[in-house]
């Protein structure tokens, strides 16, 4: 059962204060939750009797009902097991390892990316195509946030993600690495010479890239659209964006590695 107490603290980490204060962070679903187990241990795991998974975990258990569940939910349909777990701590030196990686392979980076459903899309898709790296402007959406992580369906648990100024860590490569960014005026993507490292950056839902990392990026892209009508749509939602982008890189990548070694 679940007391008062217990579950006005769990409901207190939907706000982005509790969490920071707490450091805790809540998934659901065995789908989820299972993901996320396999690489941290649950502080906390509240189920109904019928969730048969995790049974050698030594965390806090607390058996409910599905009307308790219901209640304590984030879901419009609860899905048998909430776990609490404690977000990722990273030292400096794990932090510039983590960044550094840019010299040697593709980081995304989200400039002011909003909305928690995009944000957890895009995290699922950097797992998807390898993608290992996200490195998040400080104005992005939390990604501990309970909508976030339900959209990574697990992703979360395999991508590394980093909140940092985005202006230093670029300023940090000189003309090092390439940094790609989607543009109005930047150039087919299907027609441009890619890499297999860099960063590449995405803009906010509304704005785009904004001017100050608009004038950081080196390679300019842009999805053209096939349209045959006199009007067509403005922009691409940024998740779907980001995909056909990491799909494009990617579908080059046998073709880069061959010239390479050539």
């Amino acid at each position: 059962m679940l007391s008062k107490n217990q579950l006005k603290n769990l409901k207190r980490l939907e706000l982005k204060k509790f969490r920071l204060e707490t450091g805790l962070f809540v998934a659901e679903g065995p789908k989820v939750v299972g993901d996320l187990a396999k690489v941290t241990a649950p502080q906390t795991i509240i189920s109904t009797e019928d969730y048969k998974g995790l049974t050698d975990c030594s965390c806090a258990r607390i058996t409910v009902s599905e009307e308790e569940l219901r209640r304590a939910s984030f879901l419009q349909h609860p899905q048998q097991v909430i776990g609490i777990f404690r977000q990722p701590v990273y030292t400096p030196e794990e932090r510039e390892q983590t960044i550094m990686s840019a010299r040697n392979e593709l980081v995304l980076a989200l400039d002011d990316v909003q909305d928690p459903g995009n944000m957890g899309t895009i995290i699922r898709v950097a797992d998807w195509f390898g993608i290992r790296t996200i490195i998040c402007s400080r104005h992005s959406a939390d990604v501990w946030n309970p909508k976030v992580v339900q959209a990574t369906m697990g992703s979360i648990a395999r991508v590394k993600i980093l909140y940092e100024s985005l202006e230093d860590v670029i300023r940090r490569f000189g003309n090092d690495i390439p940094v790609y960014g989607t543009l109005l005026d930047g150039k087919n993507i299907y027609e441009e010479e890619l890499s297999l490292h860099g960063i590449i950056i995405m803009g906010n839902e509304g704005n785009g890239i904004s001017e100050s990392i608009r004038q950081m990026v080196s390679k300019r892209l842009l999805i053209p659209h096939y349209s045959t009508g006199e009007t067509h749509a403005e922009s691409l939602n940024v998740a779907i964006a980001t995909a056909v982008i990491c799909s494009e890189f990617r579908r080059r990548r046998p073709a880069i590695l061959s010239n390479e070694n050539n």
